[in-house]
């Protein structure tokens, strides 16, 4: 079975995103979708050794919104 890794990705207050990793001291920031998703790949590749990175990795993607009742 592949192992797999799970971000979770956030919007920034400033503006663009944020990636953490669950279960890994993984985190990083982008401006744009496109420019995370490389992040998050270059930020695994630094942490983890080739024989031990995962084989798959997966964006969850989280959209907070408050409303007024």
């Amino acid at each position: 079975m592949a192992r797999g890794l799970i971000f979770l990705v956030e919007e920034a207050e400033e503006g663009g995103y944020t990636a953490r990793a669950l279960g890994e001291s993984i985190y990083t920031q982008a401006d744009t979708w496109e420019e995370l998703r490389d992040a998050v790949q270059d930020a695994t590749r630094c942490h983890f050794d080739e024989k031990d990175k995962p084989s798959l990795l997966r964006l969850h993607f989280v959209r907070e919104e408050v409303l007024a009742a």
